[in-house]
């Protein structure tokens, strides 16, 4: 015989089971989706799986930028760098009007097999203001760049810039 203190708790029991489908079809669909942000030294140090999706965010380094057309859809291979570290990458489309060399920029994609990573979105922003918090650090951390004497050197001058030796 089911008494109400039993029937409370099978409600209770089929209550939480519930919950808990809920919350794990809902963490599953945000892992799915989730996108990981990664600087090129970070991708040249833990070398990301081929496949798998993440964000690549630093300045476009000058001299890389070469386009090709394919019919009529450019192919552009570029390097992203953060002072320290650079990795190639392949986009296929047209870039936005504020890509540039020098200018902050953050691809999404993946790595391929030939060790370039192949965007499948560029995102520029425009403005001396804009650098991505880990370049930022990067910078900081190869003697690049010191905020308390101003804003972030041109990109076209790290490649000429001395590293920092010791710490």
């Amino acid at each position: 015989m089911r008494t109400p203190k039993k029937r409370r708790l099978y409600l209770v029991i089929a209550c939480g089971l519930c919950l808990s489908a809920a919350v794990g079809l809902t963490l599953a669909a945000f892992s799915s989706t989730l996108t990981f942000f990664l600087s090129p030294r970070e991708v040249v140090s833990k070398h990301p799986a081929e496949g798998l999706s993440f964000r690549l965010g630093g300045v476009v380094q000058v001299g890389t930028v070469q386009t090709t057309l394919s019919g009529e859809t450019p192919t552009t291979h570029f390097a992203v760098t953060d002072g320290r570290a650079a990795v190639p990458v392949m986009f296929t489309g047209v870039l936005p009007d504020l890509f540039r060399e020098g200018q902050g920029v953050v691809a999404i994609g993946s790595m391929g097999t030939d060790g370039v990573f192949h965007a499948d979105e560029v995102l520029a922003k425009h403005g001396s203001a804009y650098m991505p918090k880990d370049v930022e650090q990067s910078l900081k951390e190869a003697g690049k760049w010191d905020p308390k004497f101003g804003p972030p050197p041109d990109a076209s001058s790290w490649n000429t810039m001395p590293e920092k030796t010791g710490s």
